[in-house]
């Protein structure tokens, strides 16, 4: 509970009403007592930390825009999908909330327990099967009496979206979700007690001119597990954790052959156009840089290091003199 701060015009009023016996001392007393005691209802459990639940809700908003990506290219038209809300609730409240006849997708959640829900409003279901068959798809729902083959056409499509929700998840958890039954009646799914707590993320959904919602059911079986690592805290530790010796060393033979530009530099000057058109064979162009002077050397254009020229063999060489301080903040 966060203290609220009163401003000193308020810490006047009170202190005068006290004075002038407008408001009695002893009644703000217990009505701070009062307000310690809060309301608990033993039928709707929560929990779930507010910090949990935010860390569920970033997972679905990535979740929101590769479901975006992959629908928009199955159905060849423009899809909307965004994050509306992400609450908790007994799971009974979130059958009796969605519609009778509807799309239900149940996922495994391999190597996690239980399975998770995926309801898609019948409005938005008809849509995309009204797309896949090569309609211009309308919102003339009739999920209570799909065909064999619109159950096919409509199973192969959810069916991909497995992989989607493992990349969506692969940031907290590697997970092998499976489509496991299509359903369109949500008295027949009694996975788990009608008490138990369950996350309900619901989806603003639109799909060419119409709209609906998307629901996601995750009951609390399936996160217990992993809830430790759906905190901030726990986030923060996997980030500051040792770098993997591993990865570190093939990063680092992989950089050791990443090719760079040396450029030996042994001078510079600036001249005009005239000037350059009247060049001729046999002409000098006198540099900035006196022949006593050591040269630079360039790395990707950064001058790194001072230099004087040599030969080895038959080749042309420079022989490093000296580092070049500062020398990686002024390009040349």
């Amino acid at each position: 509970m966060v203290d609220e701060v009163l401003s000193q015009n308020e810490i006047d009023a009170l202190l005068s009403a006290l004075s002038t016996g407008e408001m009695d001392a002893e009644e703000l007393k217990q009505e701070e007592e009062n307000k310690k005691v809060r309301v608990y209802d033993f039928k709707r459990a929560l929990r779930f930390s507010k910090d949990q639940i935010r860390s569920i809700g970033r997972i679905y908003e990535n979740y929101a825009r590769l479901l975006t990506t992959y629908l928009s290219g199955q159905l060849r038209t423009y899809v909307h999908i965004a994050v509306a809300s992400v609450d908790q609730l007994p799971y009974e409240e979130f059958i009796r909330s969605i519609p009778k006849m509807t799309i239900l997708n149940v996922f495994s959640m391999e190597p996690l327990d239980g399975k998770v829900i995926m309801e898609v409003n019948p409005n938005i279901a008809y849509t995309m099967l009204d797309r896949m068959l090569g309609g211009q798809g309308t919102d003339k729902a009739k999920v209570d009496s799909l065909t064999e083959i619109e159950t096919i056409i409509m199973t192969q499509l959810f069916e991909k979206t497995s992989n989607i929700m493992k990349e969506a998840w692969s940031s907290l958890v590697e997970i092998d979700p499976n489509l496991e039954e299509f359903e369109n009646n949500p008295q027949f799914l009694q996975m788990v007690s009608p008490n138990e707590t369950v996350v309900v993320v619901s989806f603003n959904t639109t799909i060419g001119d119409v709209s609906g919602m998307i629901n996601i059911c995750i009951p609390h079986m399936v996160l217990e597990p992993i809830i430790p690592k759906l905190s901030v805290h726990y986030q923060m530790q996997t980030e500051t954790k040792a770098r993997d010796p591993e990865a570190y060393a093939k990063i680092s033979e992989n950089l050791k052959q990443s090719t760079l530009e040396l450029k030996a530099v042994l001078g510079e000057t600036s001249i005009n156009i005239q000037q350059f058109l009247k060049l001729d064979t046999g002409d000098f162009i006198t540099l900035n840089r006196s022949i006593e002077e050591p040269i630079e050397l360039k790395l990707n254009d950064v001058s790194k290091f001072n230099v004087q020229i040599g030969k080895v063999g038959h080749h042309v060489s420079v022989q490093i003199l000296e580092e070049i301080e500062g020398g990686e903040e002024h390009d040349g």
